[in-house]
């Protein structure tokens, strides 16, 4: 990833971030953390990841967002200088549950050996 993809991927979660907690009007979303944004190659797609903290409320959240991407999209690109704006895709981040599972999966062998 080169530097300019990789500052433009991070002033797209930043301003994610601040529309989400800024302007959602629905509780759940308010409850949404971006953890990330990773851009193809050719910067025209971004994928977005974020984590909650109910993940029972895991598939709601994702259609809120998915229902919310065009005013998403439109309000970044108001906030930043791009030529093309990316198409905005909502990846729920596994990444924390895993290591949450491996961290318990390590600490109960921990707990056995002693």
């Amino acid at each position: 990833m080169s530097i300019q993809t990789g500052r433009l991927a991070h002033l797209i979660e930043r301003e994610i971030s601040e529309i989400v907690r800024r302007e959602a009007s629905n509780k759940q979303l308010k409850e949404v953390t971006i953890t990330d944004v990773k851009l193809n190659d050719d910067k025209s797609v971004a994928k977005v990841y974020y984590t909650i903290l109910d993940a029972a409320h895991r598939e709601k959240v994702q259609k809120h967002l998915e229902n919310a991407t065009g005013y998403i999209r439109s309000a970044v690109a108001e906030d930043i200088d791009v030529r093309k704006m990316p198409e905005l895709r909502f990846v729920y981040d596994e990444s924390i549950e895993y290591g949450e599972r491996i961290e318990r999966i390590l600490s109960d062998l921990n707990k056995k050996n002693n």
